[in-house]
C-alpha cells in the first residue's frame, strides 16, 4: 500500500508524488476526506489521480493513499432494481446517510451487507466444479433467478455447502482444491471494471432483438448481442428511444447507463419504469433493470467510469446464461469526460481537442458485446447488446464521436430533427439508416414469423427510396406530371411512413408491436398496393383510389389490440378487395 502527498490539484485531476510501489489504475483515496480516485499516469514517483469526486477545497501537502487493488464493482444478489452512480455507490443508501445532496467521501458498501437472501444449493458436497458453475440460485425478484457461480480461476471439489438465509458477505460454501487449498465462497463475487469477463467461446449474432418499435424490427434489426448507435441532434428523441427499448426489448436484464445527460431524463425513467409492467410477465419494469444515474451536474470523472461498471455488470448476468441489453446514454458525454481530462493531463489534443485514444476506448466498451457460450462445464449461451446514443453538436455526424463509433456498431439508427420536427416518432431516417445484421435476421423472420416477411420488408423499403426520388420530379413539375401507377406508390409510401414507421410511445397500445403484428400491418400495406396496381392496369384513376373508405381503417389499424390482430385484419384486407373490385366493375360500367 503506497502513501504518499498532493503536489498539484487541476480540476478532477490530483498529481500526488512518493507513490513509486502504485500501480496504474490502483483505486487510491485522496485527502483526509478520503475522496475516492483511481490513477491513470504515473511518471517515476510521481501519479496522476482521477478524482471521481469535487476537488474544491484540495491543497498540496494533504495525503493521498493506495488502496493496491484496480477499481471493480460488486456483484451479487441487491443489484436489480438498484440505483447507483458511476462508481457504483448506491444512490439511495448514501442518500438515507447524507441527505438529498452528494456528499463528498461518502463510504458505503454497494450492495447491502444486512439484507438476507435465500440459497439454493445446485451442487452437492463432492461434486467437481470450475470457474464459472452455477453452485446454486437466489431469487433475487419474481422476474431473475440470481445463479451464484465459482469465480474464474477457482477449481476443486465442494467441501461445504447448505442451503439457508445468508448475507452477501457470508460464507455459502467451501472449495477444496487439489493441493488441499480451501476457497471460501459468498454470493457475491468483485470485478475490476476496466476488464472484459472472461468466456469460452464468441458467437455469431444471429436472432433479432425483438424491441417492439417497427422501423427497428422491420427495417433496421438488431441481433442479441449486438451493438447499435443511435447519434442525432438535439431534441431528435434519442433519449425516448433509449426508454422505449429499455422498457419494451426482448431481454431478461437492462442496465440503463444515464452517463452525463439532463437529470430530468433520469428522473423520468425513476418515476416510469415502476408503473410500467413487463408485457411477457405482467411484472414491473423495475425489477429487472439496474441503473446507473451519473448526470450532467456530478462529478465529470466518474461518467468516465460509469460506462465501465455499467458493461461489467451486464457481463456478469451475461455469464449466468441470461440476455442482457446496456443502454448508454450519452456516449458523447462520456468522451467529454474523456477529453477534459486529457486536457488536464496536457496530452497531445486529436481531432476536435478529443484524445488520440478515442476510438480505441469506444472499441473497448462496444466489443465487450455479443453473443457468448460462457465459462462453466453447462455450456450456457448468454447475450449481451450495446446501444449507445450519441450526440455530435448541431446534429453533425462527422464529428469525431460519431465516426468512431460508427466504424464499430453494424447498427445505424440514424435521428433526423426535420423527423422530429413534424412529430414523427420514433425520427429514425429510412433513407440514412442501416443494419448489417440484416441477412440473418431476414432468414429467422422467414422461418420464426412469416415466409415471405423478408420480400415484404425489401419491398417496403424499395417504395420508400422510389419515393425520394419521385419526391425530387414532384418539386420540379408537380404532381400532376406523374402517372398513374407512380402516384399510387408516392400514395402507398405515405401510407408506410404514417401508418406504419410513425409510432406513438405514449399510446398503450402503439408504444409496443409484436412482430407478427407488424407482419400483418405491413401486409396490409402491400395488399392496397398489389389491389390499387391492378386497379390502375384496368383503367380506375388515382383520385378514386385515395378516396377509398378501407384507407382511413388502414391508417387505425396500429391501434388494434394484439388479441384481436388476426380478425380484424382479416377483416380490413377483404375490405380492400371489396372495395377496389367495386372501382373496377363501376369503371366497366362507365365505358
Amino acid at each position: 500500500m503506497s502513501k504518499g502527498t498532493i503536489k498539484k490539484v487541476a480540476g478532477p485531476l490530483v498529481i500526488a508524488e512518493g507513490m513509486r510501489d502504485a500501480n496504474m489504475f490502483d483505486v487510491c483515496r485522496v485527502s483526509d476526506q478520503r475522496l475516492i480516485g483511481e490513477i491513470i499516469e504515473i511518471h517515476g514517483d510521481q501519479a496522476s489521480v482521477q478524482v471521481y469526486e469535487e476537488t474544491s477545497g484540495l491543497g498540496p501537502g494533504e495525503p493521498v493513499e493506495s488502496t493496491g487493488a484496480p477499481l471493480s464493482v460488486e456483484l451479487g444478489p441487491g443489484l436489480i432494481g438498484s440505483i447507483f452512480d458511476g462508481i457504483q455507490r448506491p444512490l439511495e443508501t448514501i442518500m438515507a446517510v447524507s441527505g438529498n445532496n452528494l456528499q463528498r467521501g461518502v463510504e458505503v458498501p454497494s450492495l447491502d451487507r444486512e439484507k438476507v437472501w435465500h440459497f439454493v444449493p445446485a451442487v452437492a458436497v463432492g461434486d467437481a466444479v470450475q470457474g464459472g458453475d452455477i453452485i446454486g440460485t437466489v431469487q433475487e425478484t419474481k422476474i431473475v433467478s440470481h445463479k451464484i457461480m465459482v469465480p474464474n480461476g477457482v477449481m476443486g471439489t465442494v467441501k461445504s455447502i447448505e442451503e439457508g438465509d445468508y448475507t452477501v458477505s457470508a460464507k455459502v460454501a467451501v472449495i477444496e482444491n487439489e493441493n488441499g487449498g480451501e476457497s471460501e465462497l459468498t454470493l457475491m463475487q468483485s470485478w475490476p471494471v476496466r476488464k472484459g469477463r472472461p468466456y469460452k467461446e464468441k458467437l455469431a449474432p444471429d436472432m433479432p432483438l425483438v424491441t417492439g418499435q417497427r422501423v427497428i424490427d422491420t427495417l433496421f434489426p438488431i441481433a442479441k448481442g449486438g451493438v447499435a448507435a443511435v447519434p442525432g441532434p438535439f431534441g431528435s428523441g434519442k433519449t425516448v428511444v433509449q426508454h422505449q427499448l429499455a422498457k419494451w426489448s426482448d431481454v431478461d436484464l437492462v442496465v440503463y447507463i444515464g452517463c452525463g445527460e439532463r437529470g430530468n431524463e433520469m428522473t423520468d425513467v425513476l418515476m416510469e419504469f415502476p408503473e410500467l409492467n413487463d408485457p411477457r410477465n405482467g411484472e414491473p419494469l423495475m425489477k429487472r433493470t439496474i441503473l446507473i444515474a451519473n448526470t450532467s451536474d456530478m462529478p465529470v470523472a466518474a461518467r468516465e467510469a460509469s460506462i465501465y461498471t455499467g458493461i461489467t455488470i451486464a457481463e456478469y448476468f451475461r455469464d449466468m446464461g441470461y440476455d442482457v441489453a446496456v443502454l448508454a446514454d450519452s456516449t458523447s458525454r462520456w468522451a467529454e469526460a474523456l477529453r477534459e481530462m486529457s486536457g488536464r493531463l496536457e496530452e497531445m489534443p486529436g481531432e476536435e481537442g478529443y484524445p488520440a485514444y478515442l476510438g480505441s476506448r469506444l472499441a473497448q466498451f462496444y466489443e465487450r458485446a455479443g453473443r457468448v457460450v460462457c465459462l462453466g462445464k453447462e455450456g450456457r449461451i448468454g447475450t449481451l447488446s450495446a446501444i449507445g446514443a450519441v450526440s455530435p453538436p448541431g446534429g453533425d455526424i462527422s464529428e469525431p464521436v460519431s465516426q468512431a463509433t460508427l466504424r464499430i456498431v453494424k447498427v445505424f439508427w440514424g435521428l433526423d430533427s426535420s423527423l422530429a420536427y413534424k412529430r414523427h416518432f420514433p425520427a429514425i431516417n429510412w433513407l440514412t439508416s442501416y443494419s448489417l445484421y440484416q441477412e440473418k435476421v431476414d432468414r429467422w423472420a422467414d422461418e420464426n414469423v412469416e415466409a415471405d416477411f423478408s420480400a415484404q420488408r425489401t419491398e417496403a423499403m424499395r417504395l420508400l427510396q422510389t419515393e425520394a426520388e419521385l419526391q425530387e420530379i414532384v418539386q420540379l413539375v408537380g404532381v400532376d406530371a406523374l402517372s398513374h401507377s407512380d402516384r399510387l406508390i408516392l400514395e402507398i409510401s405515405r401510407s408506410i411512413r404514417e401508418d406504419f414507421l410513425h409510432q406513438n410511445s405514449f399510446h398503450e397500445v402503439d408504444t409496443y408491436t409484436s412482430l407478427h403484428k407488424q407482419y400483418r400491418m405491413l401486409k396490409l400495406i402491400m395488399t392496397l398496393y398489389k389491389e390499387a396496381g391492378d386497379a390502375i392496369k384496368q383503367g380506375v384513376t388515382i383520385q378514386k383510389i385515395s378516396k377509398m373508405d378501407v384507407i382511413e381503417r388502414i391508417g387505425r389499424a396500429k391501434y388494434v389490440e394484439e388479441i384481436n390482430v388476426d380478425k380484424s385484419y382479416d377483416e380490413i384486407e377483404a375490405e380492400i378487395r371489396k372495395e377496389v373490385a367495386e372501382l373496377i366493375r363501376k369503371g366497366a360500367d362507365e365505358v
